[in-house]
């Protein structure tokens, strides 16, 4: 079984399996599968090997990592069937296992070409792999022929469900004139350098983009990288968000993993400047975990984690009710998978001309907040804004 198990490490670890079918089973079963077929897939950007189970009136599915397919194909080999065909790119291996357990091997020429990994049809990004892109190869993304580096595809795939997400905004961004885009607590800017690529380049938008961040180094990185990219309306400036009031109106305001009440002076900003679209996804709210007070939801509350998950949910719902009442229209989006990190929900507004129900809307907010016994900060300094709304009440 030595040579098997090294033919399916080789074939498997580079990637070269595209077919195989296990058959000749070694006692015959009725109620037991008699042949195994498996084929590559990619299920949510994940290389899998799907095994289907042949029975005498049904099939059945299972999808496995590359490491769980050669330990499964080996021990199905060793203990149900005596045959295997291990279709590859370079090519096809028959496999057969004698009554005493002596493997022979044969290679023959390939038959079956690479297959395309996807379950259904590969996603199809906004930014297309295979297709360079000058900012992504800067950052260290792409490599100069398009292809995306195993290390940064968490990366790519954020950077292209942001734009997925901006791009169903863009209808409420002005075109006749140049846009002010602020990004507060812009970092490594990874997704800075993509809403300028994508709204400039693919849209042809008019921008002045401006990344704000308290890292002086970040700071002098990514302005050097816009220069080299000739990014000419794209800077980074060092500051804080609280303490910026350098322009007087702003188109869009993005705020990305900005922590606690950071992410409401950001959002306040926005509000005050008449932003026509807000992306922002929220980061250690501790705010409301200190707050929330109600001895109904005492079997929750009582333990810490429970407690801070529920006061992050409460917080970012709060958000989203207090943009509906002076003016915005929100939803709460899942930003990326949960498997890369737990903070992944954006709040996404933009400018609402409809006649909303303001009182409804009130009423809502201001019950959870008894119940809560809450008082959020966001809540506080639109104090101006919010009060009229909750005094017209009947």
């Amino acid at each position: 079984m030595q040579k098997l198990e090294s033919l399916l490490t080789r074939l498997i670890g580079e990637g070269l399996l595209t077919q195989a079918t296990l058959s000749n089973v070694r006692q015959k079963d009725p109620a037991s599968f008699n042949k195994v077929s498996l084929k590559p897939v990619l299920l949510k950007n994940e290389l899998k090997y799907q095994f289907t189970y042949h029975y005498a009136n049904k099939t059945t599915n299972e999808n496995l990592s590359p490491g769980e397919t050669e330990q499964k194909i080996t021990g199905l080999l060793q203990t149900v069937f005596r045959q295997a065909l291990l279709h590859s790119t370079e090519a096809d291996h028959q496999v057969l296992i004698s009554k005493k357990g002596s493997v022979t091997i044969l290679h023959q020429k390939p038959t079956k070409a690479a297959v395309e990994l996807s379950h259904n049809r590969k996603k199809k990004y906004l930014l297309e792999e295979g297709k360079p892109v000058p900012f992504l190869i800067e950052l260290g993304v792409m490599n100069k022929e398009g292809k995306v580096l195993a290390k940064k595809y968490d990366k790519f795939k954020q950077i292209n469900r942001f734009l997925e997400m901006l791009d169903d905004v863009v209808p409420y961004l002005q075109k006749d004139r140049t846009l002010n885009i602020i990004d507060f607590g812009c970092g490594k800017s990874y997704l800075t350098f993509a809403l300028y690529h994508y709204l400039k380049e693919e849209q042809g938008f008019e921008l002045n983009v401006i990344g704000l961040d308290l890292k002086q180094d970040v700071i002098s990185h990514c302005n050097a990288l816009a220069v080299s990219l000739n990014y000419n309306n794209l800077k980074f400036l060092h500051g804080d968000i609280n303490q910026y009031n350098e322009l007087d109106q702003v188109d869009m305001v993005v705020t990305l993993h900005a922590c606690d009440t950071a992410t409401d002076a950001a959002l306040e900003k926005a509000v005050r400047w008449g932003a026509d679209v807000i992306l922002s996804v929220p980061c250690c709210q501790h705010e409301l975990n200190t707050q929330i007070e109600n001895n109904t939801l005492t079997t929750m509350l009582q333990h810490g984690l429970i407690k801070e998950r529920f006061a992050a949910l409460a917080t970012d719902s709060v958000r989203a009710q207090i943009l509906d009442l002076v003016g915005y229209k929100t939803q709460l989006l899942e930003f990326i998978d949960l498997e890369h990190t737990p903070k992944n929900i954006l709040i996404r507004a933009v400018k609402h001309d409809g006649k909303a129900d303001l009182q409804k809307i009130a009423d809502s907010y201001l019950e959870f907040k008894r119940f809560l016994n809450i008082n959020p900060y966001l809540e506080v300094v639109l104090k101006d804004k919010l009060e009229p709304i909750f005094s017209a009440r009947k």
